[in-house]
């Protein structure tokens, strides 16, 4: 597949935060030649900018990119999508791959915006793609197969994992592992800042709080054991830990999260009816 790849021509749609991060993980990790990538921005002056410092074709001109493309990733906002899409319709035909990384917007609505048997697959990754770390799901569109999913999965496996959903799970992806990293920055910086409170620098803290938070999930990743039985392990019999681990429950952190995630589930779900 990565031979496959080296020979496409990629264009991203919207090289801003996240398509800007998935471009340069392609390249870094040489899935995609410089020369065979082409990217756009809305402005002029950030093209020309981003042209300089990646070293590639950025442009504001949708169309001519999508022509030349095999995969095309469509990374702008959700409300111009619809927009993106009626422009480079002409260019766009049933050889070419659509992968959409807009939150929210079903494949449905992208195929039917093409009005044609185009495959279209749908990603949902999120910003720790930026440091190879990334989680991303995929959702196969009517016309996609299996063949565009496993493209689909080796671009986005150059940032990080891969899984591939359902459609109708997607909303969960979005309210889990998209949103994810923001609840979890709250929850290291609390870290951070108890540790300060019991008198650590500021620094260490949030090494300590990082670098440990980091070992947890790769011990989860890598052993594959549940993370009940993962907290069991570092629960001694009248230790520390439990003496947290209970004022964590008093403090409803656990259905604080939960409740937090189903919130932004059903935030994603009424951003999709919106469009």
């Amino acid at each position: 597949m990565a031979q496959t790849l080296s020979k496409m021509q990629v264009a991203v749609l919207g090289a801003g935060k996240i398509g800007g991060i998935l471009l340069q993980g392609f390249i870094n990790h040489h899935l995609i030649s410089r020369e065979r990538v082409a990217a756009t921005v809305q402005h002029a002056e950030r093209a020309r900018t981003l042209s300089r410092e990646w070293k590639l074709a950025v442009t504001t001109d949708n169309v001519a990119a999508a022509r030349q493309a095999d995969v095309i990733l469509i990374a702008v906002k959700p409300p111009v999508v619809a927009e993106v899409a009626a422009q480079i319709r002409p260019v766009v035909n049933p050889h070419k791959l659509i992968i959409s990384v807009a939150a929210s917007v079903p494949t449905s609505s992208i195929e039917k915006a093409f009005d044609a048997d185009v495959p279209v697959v749908r990603a949902m990754p999120n910003t720790p793609s930026m440091v190879g770390e990334g989680m991303t799901a995929l959702a196969k569109g009517r016309y996609a197969g299996p063949k565009h999913i496993e493209t689909a999965c080796a671009l986005f496996q150059s940032v990080g994992k891969t899984v591939v959903v359902d459609e109708k799970h997607m909303d969960a992806v979005t309210g889990l592992s998209a949103s994810g990293p923001a609840f979890l920055y709250i929850i290291l910086e609390s870290l951070a800042e108890a540790g300060v409170k019991v008198g650590l620098p500021r620094e260490t803290a949030t090494l300590l709080a990082a670098q440990t938070a980091l070992g947890a999930a790769k011990v989860v990743l890598e052993t594959g054991h549940h993370p009940a039985l993962l907290k069991d392990a570092v629960t001694t019999p009248a230790g520390c830990t439990i003496d947290g681990i209970l004022e964590l429950e008093e403090g409803k952190l656990r259905v604080t999260l939960i409740k937090a995630v189903v919130k932004a589930t059903q935030r994603a779900k009424e951003l999709a009816f919106a469009e």
